[in-house]
């Protein structure tokens, strides 16, 4: 990439009417500015308009050493009255990734591990008001533990890239310290233009390749997990015939047929024969299966972890790093001997119990700690946060070679995506939504860095009120269920819960053909509304010549709406086409704007 001078670089900055990023070397949490010299040099962006990059490094120019805790570079800052931030990193929290900026707003935004078994995320964040749009990120091959602070101070929000040291550096007279390479970058609207090009960018500086899913993983999914942990072969064989007559096409077999994490041959429940049995059910059905599985982890107890204690992920202070969901371990992802088992492991639920695809399960799975497991052998403990991706990238490669459209859905509950294993997966998850906004954002991030990776909106029943299809189908989504039938599992802590009743069969019957007719999942999403400020949220999708508009608000009571994206000097035909009676009504392309009344959603094609 080449080199531009520092002058013509913060001309740049003028040039945007952006204020020019300031960085700073901190010692003791004090900034230092006698005796270092702050040397900055641009790499080439060329065709990427407003986007920036930046390398820094400071030189001790004085005489004495200096103990550096932490730098902080590239800090940019946007006014306004209201702003609204993209911040996705991870935590036990599961926050929003998206969120406005209030009064003495502050958040960390650690792309390392901020609880034992969440950590990672999408190396950016943003600021945006309805004038203006500044982010700022990394620009790294991998992932790097830095955080991307955002804070609010008066008027005006600050982010920056920050890098703490856990020991503080020693820069004795002469030497330098380099910071990662990042970028900022001017834009509009929020957070999805500038995801959108610093993806485009990744894909062209490091060759970052977003994924084309195959044909079957837009299909509706119906997973076995509303029968929990104690699910028998025969309640899923048993639901098999409702899972066909109400359209679906997957059957996902959930956790709870393994002896434990780690040791993932079948436990006496469902015996040896038990999950050929499903798969040769389900495929005679008409139907493809997907198996759930949380690979890179052994429970205290499994046999893989007493044997083959080498393979497991140590941390600093020689313990083990826990999962907290299964009271599992960490294998160590770059460990040659954990990949080869979890390869093997792949063959069997392949080959020899029939399986077409995975969903690979657990928010460990976003990233890990750093390794000091001298088995591991890396060259430093951070080089496992970095080349964990490897890990899924073999994942993937060994499950195409046996069967090039298998689906490989890697769901990190609940985490903002590790953005470096992207190219490695066919489906992306909503993982395990706290809202039906959240899934309607997810969507919009996910449509942002990957247009053609297919987006499975979770399962209904995490939606508002368990039942929200029109968050799944209006923006894209694919649409799921976990219904038991004609009975839930007994033993299931929310018995009952998922049963599908008569009110719940019926919204079946309306939403699978919609969603299997219209398949908006494969559609184009198109930007033409910001999140946040315009309201009410709305998201559009494009396909096969006509314009799907989804609007969410609790009440709208007519207010005009405004249909951006039509062309002008045409008329078009908009029909409600989720409503039990399909009304329809015209509108002229030239600034058209409908007035409807709706609760929680408003659903429209455009012709």
């Amino acid at each position: 990439m080449k080199r531009l001078s520092v002058i013509a670089a913060s001309l740049l900055f003028l040039a945007g009417c952006a204020p020019k990023p300031t960085d700073s070397l901190l010692c003791s949490g004090r900034i230092v500015t006698d005796g270092v010299e702050r040397i900055v040099t641009y790499l080439d962006a060329e065709g990427f308009d407003g986007l920036t990059v930046r390398s820094i490094a400071f030189v001790n120019t004085g005489t004495k050493p200096l103990k550096v805790d932490a730098m902080e570079t590239s800090r940019i800052h946007l006014k306004g009255k209201e702003i609204w931030s993209f911040q996705p990193s991870s935590s036990g929290e599961r926050l929003d990734w998206a969120m406005p900026i209030g009064k003495g707003f502050y958040q960390r935004n650690y792309l390392g591990m901020n609880d034992s078994d969440y950590g990672g995320g999408i190396p950016m964040v943003s600021l945006w008001t309805p004038d203006a749009n500044i982010s700022v990120g990394l620009a790294e091959p991998v992932l790097r533990l830095v955080s991307m602070p955002v804070r609010r101070r008066g008027n005006r929000a600050e982010a920056c890239i920050r890098q703490d040291f856990e020991e503080p550096v020693t820069l004795v007279p002469g030497d330098t310290l380099k910071a990662y390479d990042q970028f900022i970058m001017l834009s509009s609207g929020d957070f999805f233009n500038p995801l959108r090009e610093f993806t485009q960018y990744m894909q062209e500086r490091f060759g970052f390749e977003p994924p084309v899913s195959p044909a079957a993983a837009f299909e509706p999914v119906w997973c076995a997990w509303g029968y929990e942990r104690t699910f028998t072969v025969d309640e899923v064989i048993g639901t098999l015939p409702k899972v066909v007559e109400l359209g679906f096409k997957w059957v996902d077999v959930d956790d709870g047929y393994q002896i434990c994490e780690g040791d993932w041959e079948t436990n006496d429940r469902i015996g040896p024969d038990g999950m050929r049995r499903m798969t040769d059910a389900i495929h005679d059905a008409g139907l493809m299966a997907k198996l759930w599985w949380a690979p890179m982890c052994a429970d205290p107890g499994s046999s893989l972890a007493t044997n083959h204690p080498e393979l497991l992920l140590v941390q600093k202070d020689g313990t083990h790093e826990d999962i907290s969901w299964w009271d599992a371990w960490y294998l160590s992802p770059i460990h040659k001997g954990t990949m080869d088992y979890t390869l093997n492991l792949v063959d069997r639920f392949m080959n020899d119990w029939g399986f077409d695809g995975f969903k690979l399960d657990g928010q460990y799975l976003n990233l890990c700690a750093p390794d000091y497991n001298p088995a591991s052998d890396i060259d430093y403990p951070e080089q496992a946060c970095e080349r964990y991706p490897e890990f899924v990238k073999g994942i993937r490669d060994h499950v195409a070679s046996i069967k090039s459209d298998a689906v490989v859905q890697l769901c990190p509950c609940g985490c903002a995506v590790n953005f470096y294993y992207l190219p490695y997966i066919n489906q992306a998850v909503a993982s395990d939504p706290t809202s039906s906004a959240q899934i309607r954002l997810k969507r919009k991030t996910y449509a942002a860095m990957c247009p053609s990776l297919a987006y499975y909106a979770d399962h209904v029943e995490l939606s508002d009120g368990g039942l929200d299809f029109p968050s799944q189908v209006g923006v894209g989504g694919v649409i799921g269920t976990k219904f038991t039938w004609p009975k839930p599992n007994p033993d299931a802590t929310e018995c009952g819960g998922s049963l599908l009743t008569a009110e719940k069969e019926a919204l079946l019957r309306k939403w699978v053909p919609i969603y299997s007719e219209k398949m908006l999942s494969r559609g184009n999403y198109l930007n033409l509304y910001d999140f946040g400020f315009d309201k009410p949220e709305a998201h559009v999708i494009e396909k096969d010549g006509a314009v799907y508009y989804a609007f969410y608000a609790p009440q709208w009571n007519g207010e005009p709406i405004e249909l951006r994206g039509l062309t002008g000097g045409r008329r078009y035909t908009v029909t409600e086409y989720t409503s039990d009676e399909k009304r329809s009504y015209t509108v002229d392309g030239d600034n058209p704007v409908i007035f409807p009344t709706f609760e929680n959603n408003y659903l429209i094609e455009v012709k």
